[in-house]
């Protein structure tokens, strides 16, 4: 992430339990890789209960605590200055500590 970044840490984690933002941080090199989980295109992520005799969900808890945003609704862009936007799936772990070891050959670690 670059010194332009206009959201602010506080900002980005805000509501983190509900959208699945995230930082991940190495205290080694001091570098911080932000993480949203964009919700699948198409589909939507919805929580609730299951009803047994009916097998509908009941008691839908709307688009709070899904753990993923609309990919409109993501703060990781451009405009707000991040300049190294990765996408992919699987595990974002794994990518982010792929993307670190990487970076440390790169640079001396």
């Amino acid at each position: 992430m670059n010194e332009n970044v206009k959201v602010t840490k506080k900002e980005f984690l805000t509501n983190r339990d509900e959208n699945g933002r995230e930082v991940v941080y190495f205290p080694e090199t001091g570098k911080e890789y932000y993480v949203e989980y964009i919700e699948p295109r198409g589909y939507n992520v919805t929580w609730g209960d299951v009803d047994v005799v009916t097998k509908k969900l009941t008691g839908t808890y709307g688009a709070k605590h899904n753990g993923a945003i609309k990919a409109n609704e993501s703060l990781i862009t451009k405009e707000n200055g991040f300049d190294n936007i990765v996408e992919g799936e699987g595990s974002a772990y794994w990518k982010i500590q792929k993307m670190h070891n990487e970076w440390k050959l790169e640079n001396g670690y």
